[in-house]
C-alpha cells in the first residue's frame, strides 16, 4: 500500500506543477525517443537488406579456385619476405573435378542437398533479321536453373535430355522475344537465333521464354536497347563450346535446411585446400556465402544504430540530472512537510522511499512519452524511406528499464538528504 500511496502523491505533485514536470521531463522524452527511432529505423534497413540478400540464396554456397596473393620468398641473404604470385596460368591438375565433388559430398553427407553447376560462355549480341539484342550466355545444369526460379511464360525448361546429350538449345528472356520477334513467343518458340560472342557466331534454338525482371536491369548504356539479359543453355553444351574437359573453376552448393551457411563454407574451404591444394603453389580453394555477408551487415548496421543511440542517449544524462534538480528544489520546498512526517513517526527510509518513488515515476513518464514519440518518428521515417516499419522491441524494453534506473540513480541523493533532515530543524525552516 505505501508504494500505491507514493506512487498517488508523485502524480498529484506533477498535476500540480504540470509546466514544470514537463520541462523536468523533456530531457528524459527526447533522450528516449531519439533512442527508439534510431534503433527502429536501423532495424527497419537491416530487415530489409536481410530479406533481398536472402532472396538471392542464403543457402548457397559458392567454392571457387583463386590465385594465392601471397607466398614466403627466400631470398640470398637467407632471410624470408612475402613475394606474389603473378600471372601463374591453370594446369590440367589445377582445376575442380568431378571426383573431388563426390568425395565432397560423402564427407558432409545430410549438409549439402546439391550442386549448382553454370558455365559462361560471355556477353555478346543475339541477332535475327536485322535485329539485336545483348545478352550473357551461360550453360546451366537442372539445380541451377531450379535455384534461379524463373518463371516460363512459354514453350518448355531446358531437360535431363538435353543435359546428357549438350544440345544447343536455350532459354531467352521476354526481353529478347520483343527485340528480336516484337514480342511473338510463337514465332520464337523452335526459332534458331546467332549469338555474336568474340571473334565467331553460336548458334541456339530456343525452347522456352522466360519472364525477365526489369529490377534486376543491367543497363550497358542510356538506351534501354543495351539491356543485357541472360541465354540458359545446357551445361554440357557449354562446356563444349569452350572446350572445357579439364574440370571447374567454381561452382555453388545448396547447404540443407537448417545448417549453418557461413560455417558449412568455411569447413568446404580447409577441406579443399587440405586435401586438394595443401601443396599446390598458385591456386588454393575460397568459398563464399551469401549468409556470411548477411551476418557481416546485419553485424554493421546493428553497431552503427547502436552507436548513434548511445550517442543519443548523452541527452538522457542531461535528463537525469534536471530530474536530480527539481528534486532538490521539491526537497527544500517541502520542507517543513518533511519535518511534520518525521515528527509524526516517519522512518528515514520511508522518506528516502518516497522521494525515490516521485523520481521514480517522473522518468518512467518521460519514458512513456518519448517511447510514443520514438515509434511514431520511426514510423514517419521508414515510410519516407520506403521499408517496413519494424519497431525495437528490445530498445523498448531497454527505454523503461533505463527511465527507471535513472529515477533511482539520480533520485538517490535528493532522497536521502530528505531522510537525513532532523525534524526540529526541518519544522523550524521558514
Amino acid at each position: 500500500m505505501l508504494i500505491i500511496e507514493n506512487i498517488l502523491l508523485a502524480l498529484t505533485g506533477l498535476w500540480a506543477n504540470k509546466m514544470r514536470a514537463l520541462l523536468t521531463m523533456l530531457g528524459i522524452i527526447i533522450g528516449i525517443g531519439s533512442v527508439i527511432a534510431i534503433m527502429s529505423v536501423g532495424n527497419s534497413i537491416s530487415n530489409s537488406v536481410t530479406s533481398s540478400m536472402e532472396g538471392m540464396g542464403s543457402n548457397n554456397i559458392t567454392v571457387g579456385l583463386s590465385q594465392k596473393s601471397a607466398a614466403m620468398v627466400v631470398s640470398m641473404s637467407g632471410k624470408t619476405f612475402e613475394g606474389f604470385n603473378r600471372g601463374s596460368r591453370m594446369k590440367d591438375e589445377d582445376y575442380l573435378t568431378d571426383e573431388m565433388t563426390e568425395a565432397m559430398f560423402e564427407e558432409f553427407d545430410g549438409r549439402i542437398t546439391d550442386i549448382l553447376l553454370e558455365e559462361s560462355v560471355g556477353n555478346g549480341t543475339a541477332v535475327l533479321a536485322g535485329n539485336e539484342a545483348s545478352v550473357h550466355v551461360t550453360g546451366v545444369n537442372e539445380s541451377y536453373l531450379e535455384n534461379e526460379n524463373l518463371t516460363l511464360l512459354y514453350g518448355r525448361a531446358l531437360t535431363a535430355q538435353d543435359q546428357q546429350e549438350g544440345r544447343t538449345v536455350a532459354l531467352a528472356s521476354d526481353d529478347l522475344v520483343n527485340k528480336l520477334f516484337d514480342g511473338d513467343c510463337t514465332a520464337a518458340y523452335g526459332s534458331e537465333i546467332a549469338v555474336y560472342i568474340g571473334s565467331r557466331y553460336y548458334h541456339y534454338t530456343i525452347v522456352g521464354i522466360y519472364e525477365y525482371n526489369e529490377d534486376e536491369a543491367v543497363y550497358g548504356g542510356i538506351s534501354q536497347n543495351t539491356v543485357t539479359t541472360t541465354l540458359y543453355m545446357p551445361f554440357e553444351a557449354a562446356r563444349n563450346q569452350n572446350h572445357n574437359t579439364k574440370g571447374y573453376t567454381s561452382f555453388m552448393v545448396q547447404a540443407a535446411r537448417g545448417t549453418d551457411a557461413k560455417q558449412l563454407g568455411e569447413e568446404l574451404e580447409t577441406w579443399f585446400n587440405q586435401n586438394y591444394y595443401r601443396n599446390n603453389d598458385s591456386f588454393e580453394v575460397n568459398t563464399f556465402s551469401m549468409a556470411a555477408v548477411i551476418s557481416s551487415m546485419t553485424s554493421m548496421l546493428s553497431t552503427i544504430s547502436l552507436a548513434i543511440a548511445v550517442i543519443a542517449g548523452i541527452s538522457l544524462l542531461v535528463g537525469g540530472i534536471g530530474v536530480m534538480n527539481i528534486m532538490l528544489v521539491s526537497i527544500t520546498e517541502r520542507t517543513r512537510e518533511i519535518g511534520t512526517r518525521k515528527a509524526l513517526g516517519a522512518t528515514n527510509a520511508s522518506i528516502r522511499f518516497q522521494f525515490i518513488t516521485e523520481s521514480v515515476v517522473i522518468c518512467l513518464l518521460g519514458g512513456f512519452i518519448g517511447i510514443g514519440l520514438g515509434l511514431s518518428l520511426s514510423l514517419a521515417a521508414t515510410v519516407m524511406l520506403g521499408y517496413e516499419a519494424a519497431p525495437s522491441i528490445p530498445g523498448i524494453v531497454f527505454s523503461v528499464v533505463f527511465s527507471m534506473a535513472i529515477g533511482v540513480f539520480f533520485g538517490f541523493y535528493p532522497a536521502n538528504k530528505a531522510a537525513k533532515m532532523e525534524p526540529v530543524d526541518a519544522l523550524r525552516y521558514e
